[in-house]
């Protein structure tokens, strides 16, 4: 049997720097460090960092007052940051720079004139930062339909922002829904989607032409990893996606000739190793790393533990 890698695969910059943000600050503050919402969506990163000493809740509320505290890569609303600073939490925003340029765009937009339009998912945290974050408001859509649905104060003022866990492909059908609806609407370029997300979805295109089974490791609450898993799933490949090996199913082998895997932008290589290895015990197997592209983007870590000694 032959195992094929996606490349690239797995940590994106955004989920290198939110990981190490919370290491860091447990390293420099001592446990415990208070984490809303989980940093990332993986269920073995946010086991790792609890046995180090983190503490992950849902509301600020929960957390002891001048407690050090990690806004996760997701971002959060205004009024969460404004809940924080007034219990004096000392804040470490670990908010994905990429998910900050969406802000900043809404922001900007809206300060302008514009309605805005978030396309997303309801109900995703870095949905609802962004809902917060913009003032106005802003009027979210998922699909064609709710575009057709919606309805603004003036046609020709309208803009456009997108959550960044979705990929050109993701969202071109609504845009070009938008556009259809609103001619004069204004949005960021293609350049500004996520690269990680583009990138993870590409590869997993051009891995599906080669393999008989998809292996997608990552976890189910990660929006990223369910849209490998459905890519796979798009192009006739039977996909799963799998938190780590105790979920491989020896069944799925079954005249399985190629296997690819791949990784969400939050899941750890670590564990596409641990996949491999339970493979290779199921069946003998050789191991190759499809060509695609080497990511170096790096983004800066905050300030506050750049320059803070332990």
């Amino acid at each position: 049997m032959k195992i094929i890698l996606a490349q690239p695969r797995g940590f994106c910059a955004g989920v290198d720097r939110a990981i190490e943000i919370v290491e860091k600050s447990l390293q420099i503050y001592g446990p415990p460090v208070y984490v809303r919402h989980e940093i990332v969506h993986n269920k073995r990163v946010v086991e790792d960092l609890k046995e180090k000493g983190a503490i992950f809740v849902e509301e600020i509320k929960e957390i002891p007052n001048g407690s050090v505290t990690v806004f996760s890569a997701h971002g959060v609303s205004r009024k969460v940051e404004e809940d924080a600073k007034e219990m004096k939490l000392p804040i470490l925003d670990a908010t994905c720079p990429l998910v900050l340029k969406v802000h900043n765009q809404g922001i900007k937009y809206a300060k302008r004139g514009y309605e805005i339009i978030l396309i997303g998912h309801e109900g995703h945290p870095e949905v609802e930062g962004t809902q917060g974050r913009i003032p106005g408001g802003v009027h979210l859509v998922s699909t064609k339909k709710d575009v057709r649905n919606l309805n603004v104060k003036d046609n020709n003022k309208v803009a456009y922002v997108t959550q960044t866990t979705l990929g050109v492909d993701d969202t071109k059908d609504v845009i070009k829904e938008l556009e259809k609806k609103f001619p004069n609407i204004i949005g960021p370029g293609v350049e500004d989607i996520c690269y990680a997300t583009t990138n993870r979805q590409e590869s997993v295109r051009k891995l599906a032409k080669h393999v008989n089974l998809l292996l997608v490791v990552g976890s189910k609450n990660s929006s990223n990893s369910n849209r490998l898993e459905e890519i796979g799933r798009e192009m006739k490949i039977p996909s799963y996606l799998i938190d780590g090996p105790s979920d491989i199913n020896k069944k799925w082998l079954r005249n399985v000739k190629t296997i690819g895997i791949t990784a969400g932008a939050s899941a750890p290589e670590a564990v596409v190793m641990e996949v491999v290895e339970e493979l290779k015990k199921m069946e003998k197997s050789k191991v190759e790393v499809m060509n695609g592209i080497e990511e170096t983007v790096e983004f800066k870590l905050p300030a506050a533990i750049r320059y803070k000694k332990k």
